[in-house]
Parts: C-alpha cells; sequence; structure tokens
C-alpha cells in the first residue's frame, strides 16, 4: 500500500520540487497540498494522510501552531517538518508539538524520501545536524539561550509578533482573547528584556528566528 503524503508550504515552487521528488519514489503518494497552517489542519483531518511534510514559517497560525493542532484532531497522521531553521527553539519546539521528523530545506530528495519511510514505520528521523544540536542541547540541561524560558504559547505567539501579526490576528487565530494575548507579548518582552516589538524582531534576528531582511518593515503589533 502506498504512503499517502500531505505536503505544507506556502511557496508552490517548493511544494512542485518536492512532489517531483516523492512522485518518482515508488510507494509514495502526494495526495493533497496545502500552503497555510490552518489549510493543513483542515485537510488532514478530512483525509488523514500517512505523513504530512510541515513548513513552518507560514501565513496564519504556521507550521508550529499547525502541528500541536494535528497531534489533538489527527493523532495518527505523523508530521515531518522541513523547514530553512535549523537552529533551536525550532527543532526542539516542533518535536515537543509532535512531530516525529525535521529536516533542513538543503537536505537531498533521497533523504526526504527516508525519512517518511521512516516515520511511517513509527521510528524518528533527524536530520544529522539537527540531532547533534538536540543532543548538545540535552547534554547543557537545554538553557542554552533565553527562548528556553519560553512556553509554547508564548513563542507561538512570539513568532506571529515578529512575522507582522496584530494583537487581534493572533487572538483570532489562535482563539484567544485580545487580553489574554497582549498578557503573552507583555510576559516575552519582560523574559527576553526587550520594550517593544521592534526590539522582538531584533532579539529574533541574533537568534536565527528571523531573517534581517524583515527589519525593512518591522512588526507593528496594536
Amino acid at each position: 500500500m502506498s504512503i499517502e503524503v500531505l505536503l505544507v508550504d506556502d511557496h508552490a515552487l517548493v511544494r512542485t520540487g518536492i512532489r517531483h521528488i516523492l512522485d518518482e519514489a515508488p510507494g509514495l503518494t502526494v495526495i493533497s497540498e496545502a500552503s497555510s497552517g490552518e489549510e493543513a489542519v483542515e485537510i488532514a483531518r478530512e483525509k488523514q494522510p500517512d505523513v504530512v511534510l510541515m513548513d513552518v514559517n507560514m501565513p496564519g497560525i504556521g507550521g508550529l501552531e499547525a502541528t500541536r493542532k494535528l497531534a489533538h484532531v489527527a493523532p495518527d497522521v505523523k508530521v515531518i517538518v522541513v523547514s530553512v531553521h535549523a537552529k533551536d527553539p525550532y527543532p526542539s519546539r516542533l518535536m515537543e508539538a509532535g512531530a516525529q521528523g525535521y529536516l533542513t530545506k538543503d537536505c537531498s530528495g533521497d533523504e526526504i524520501i527516508a525519512a517518511v519511510k521512516k516515520v511511517h514505520a513509527g521510528e524518528r528521523y533527524l536530520a544529522a545536524d539537527i540531532a547533534r544540536q538536540l543532543a548538545d542541547s540535552l547534554l547543557s540541561g537545554g538553557k542554552g539561550t533565553p527562548l528556553d524560558q519560553l512556553s509554547q504559547r508564548e513563542l507561538q505567539v512570539m513568532l506571529m509578533i515578529i512575522q507582522g501579526h496584530t494583537v487581534q490576528s493572533i487572538s483570532d487565530k489562535l482563539f484567544l482573547s485580545p487580553k489574554t494575548v497582549s498578557t503573552y507579548r507583555h510576559r516575552l518582552f519582560q523574559k527576553l528584556d526587550v520594550d517593544n516589538d521592534v526590539g522582538l524582531a531584533r532579539f529574533a534576528i541574533r537568534h536565527g528566528l528571523l531573517d534581517e531582511s524583515a527589519m525593512d518593515s518591522p512588526p507593528e503589533t496594536q
């Protein structure tokens, strides 16, 4: 029986490239594509693919929240993250959220195929550099950066702020009250020792969570 795969990425060209790789692999079938976390959750709930290849930075709730939601609404669906982000906190937090694998977008087609097959078989699959990083973090007690003190929800709110979402937008997408989102925002400022959203964006750039070009249009959360 063929392994059914859902591709999730907001860039159509990336989805096309991965689909071409998987279509050439015996025993793998791409059954659908999604361009946002919300769309991924709905398609996975409806079609129940075997494996989801999940991007992280996307419009809407993004890959972290989508992975967390899939663990609840489609617990049999296995998630492999495919991201440009190789540095923590992304790998550790995505695995905590329920992902069974983590690849970087510079991996080979053969590695994507191998990851899909291993994760479908019930194993975890981590790119070699990701595995080393997580091992180093474990040995050091996981206290490498100020980001380690953030909860899953705080990190999710932070990622949405630095992507330019307003408090109301975050409230709508995460089903939280604006007051609760504002509370998370102020906790972030305190924990990360920043004064505003621009400071938060600069912090994110220093820690590899945001590309420096994003500062051309800094987030303005209201």
